[in-house]
């Protein structure tokens, strides 16, 4: 197995991205769209997106294998974060904090429920992406990378948004008060539209940062990965 010189950052990068977003997603934000006007996204969406474009940089570099090894070790990573989190709330505060306590809790608390949709979201999405991209490069033999990059995000990306919508946050009667969502099953549609085409456009838009990354580390380490025969198998960690 050979080394690189930065899959490292590439790395960080994207563990940063995901933990991030994690931890901000809490926060609801409020803007207009062009053609669905107003919606309110999860402030997330301000950099969760870039962990897909460093997905695609993964991938289209380093090959399919090696993206795995990455998403994996950023759910190892994101589950660190998360319990150490848990730990730290749950730890007695000092008498002169308790007043913080609420606080921490409402900003820095995940419900089980918005925990596992995060977590099986995060894994469709990501090997999705990363599967397509890699399937697209060898159809393509190697051409188009912004249709690539752009195709891979929107089926990407439409799995994690359905996915961590309908899972995490539509209304379900027979689940306890606490799990049983705040989303109405009618809003559904229109939710899983807004995440998906906010996150697909940002992958658009910043298609010209995913070409300068990519060209200059494939001259960087003398590589440029075609999955031929890849072992698509998400659960192999093996590279």
């Amino acid at each position: 197995m050979r080394s690189y010189k930065y899959l490292s950052w590439v790395t960080a990068i994207f563990v940063t991205c995901l933990i991030v977003a994690n931890i901000i997603a809490v926060k609801l934000i409020h803007i207009t769209l062009p053609l669905l006007g107003p919606v309110v996204l999860p402030a997330a969406v301000i950099i969760f997106p870039i962990s897909y474009i460093f997905g695609d940089v993964l991938t289209e570099v380093y090959g399919y294998a090696r993206a795995r090894q990455v998403i994996w070790i950023g759910f190892a990573c994101n589950l660190l974060a998360v319990a150490a989190i848990a730990i730290g709330g749950a730890l007695p505060p000092a008498s002169f904090w308790a007043p913080n306590q609420a606080a921490y809790e409402s900003i820095l608390g995940f419900t089980p429920r918005l925990l596992v949709a995060s977590f099986i979201a995060y894994l469709v999405g990501e090997f999705l992406n990363s599967f397509v991209l890699a399937r697209m490069k060898v159809a393509t033999n190697g051409r188009r990378l912004w249709a690539r990059t752009i195709g891979s995000t929107l089926i990407g990306q439409l799995a994690d948004s359905a996915v961590f919508i309908t899972l995490g946050l539509v209304q379900v009667a027979a689940l306890p008060a606490t799990l049983q969502g705040t989303l109405p099953p009618e809003a559904l549609p229109g939710a899983i539209t807004a995440q998906w085409l906010f996150k697909s456009a940002y992958e658009a838009i910043a298609t010209p940062l995913t070409y300068l990354v990519v060209n200059r580390l494939k001259r960087a380490e003398s590589e440029d990965v075609f999955d031929r025969d890849t072992d698509f198998n998400p659960f192999r960690l093996a590279a």
